[in-house]
């Protein structure tokens, strides 16, 4: 997958906006303000895609012992986020959506039943 087929992927989730919070570099995708994706552009450019989702603590564990293309989340808590390096080759396109499913889920689960409502 590339950046813009995972950028159509997210932006195509209810209530998703994206924005630069950060800085130039860092694409982020938000649902209702939350935050449940990350790029790095620079590093797309560079050939060496990544993203950053939202996990639950369990399954980011296993998913790091089952896929040497996941990792704990780079600037982010590694409890809660993992970083995908998608350059590697390694994961399948089905998969990468799965997570991003995922980190949607789990940031919507976190909100108030209003917003969870307003969706």
């Amino acid at each position: 997958m590339n950046i813009e087929q995972l950028r159509d992927y997210c932006l195509n989730k209810k209530g998703v906006t994206e924005d630069f919070p950060f800085d130039q570099d860092t694409l982020v995708f938000k649902v209702l303000g939350k935050m449940f994706a990350l790029f790095s552009l620079t590093k797309w450019e560079r050939g060496e895609g990544s993203v950053n989702l939202k996990c639950d603590p369990d399954y980011a564990l296993q998913l790091r012992e089952t896929h040497e293309s996941i990792e704990a989340g780079w600037h982010m808590s590694k409890k809660h986020w993992n970083t995908l390096y998608i350059h590697k080759g390694e994961l399948q396109p089905k998969l990468i959506c799965e997570l991003i499913d995922h980190s949607y889920d789990m940031v919507i689960k976190g909100m108030s039943k209003k917003m969870r409502d307003s969706l």
